[in-house]
């Protein structure tokens, strides 16, 4: 299927989801669901009374990034806003900014942030394969069940590497799989949209990474995923912290 056919059935599910016509991207998720995946995937009670939660992520960023409170941090993906209220305790005296492909999203996320007080937060419209963000200045990236939505996953891991500080660090939480899918499901709109029918094999996913000149080390892996959130489709999610400023030359730290 073509780039743009993809990023179109993207746009228009999130579009849907911020407009409140649907309820989350994952194929098993309900409403009332949603604080409970929330949990099982790694927010706490406290976090979860933050705004902007559309159950829609695979993990927590935030909770393995080492934010500091004079940093800029980049969120791609960015939704209503969740993780990036979140990581603007963290970095109180500096900045966050989240991009994301939906216009709706972005209305949706600059009205939580308006109406709940988040000054040091700025959601902008844009791509993750070409971000709208100079050369070398954030100090962490972090992303929640995104990349694996994009058709081009080199394009955004380079963007990564490009906007990133020298010692700066890339937190990510993502879905995988196990096995190949058919190519029924690879082109089934409710799977490419829903977080599983444009991800790579575990092994690919990291071979993309090391080829963007990033390097990468495995925090965790949520094999049980598949069964809480994806009808058990053979998958799991990843947490990795990526940086591009490492002596080791196999991709990994």
């Amino acid at each position: 299927m073509k780039n743009e056919i993809v990023k179109k059935i993207v746009r228009e599910n999130y579009s849907d989801i911020a407009l409140n016509k649907k309820n989350c991207c994952s194929c098993s998720c309900k409403k009332q669901e949603q604080e409970k995946i929330a949990k099982n995937i790694g927010y706490s009670d406290e976090e979860l009374k933050t705004p902007g939660n559309l159950g829609l992520g695979c993990g927590n960023p935030v909770a393995i990034s080492c934010i500091k409170e004079n940093d800029i941090v980049l969120d791609l993906g960015s939704g209503a806003g969740f993780d990036c209220f979140l990581a603007s305790r963290k970095a109180s005296k500096g900045k966050v900014i989240g991009v994301d492909i939906t216009p709706e999203m972005i209305e949706r996320a600059n009205q939580n942030a308006k109406k709940f007080g988040y000054k040091n937060v700025e959601f902008i419209l844009g791509e993750i394969e070409n971000l709208p963000v100079e050369n070398n200045s954030v100090d962490v990236v972090i992303s929640n069940c995104v990349i694996n939505l994009s058709p081009e996953k080199e394009k955004v891991f380079r963007e990564i590497k490009r906007v990133l500080k020298k010692n700066g660090k890339a937190f990510i939480s993502d879905i995988v799989l196990l096995e190949e899918l058919s190519e029924e499901q690879k082109n089934n709109p409710d799977l490419l949209a829903g977080c599983v029918g444009g991800a790579l094999l575990k092994e690919n996913y990291l071979d993309i990474i090391k080829k963007s000149g990033l390097k990468y080390e495995i925090i965790f892996e949520d094999k049980d995923i598949s069964k809480t959130q994806y009808n058990g489709i053979l998958l799991k999610s990843l947490k990795l912290k990526l940086t591009k400023n490492s002596e080791n030359k196999n991709g990994k730290m």
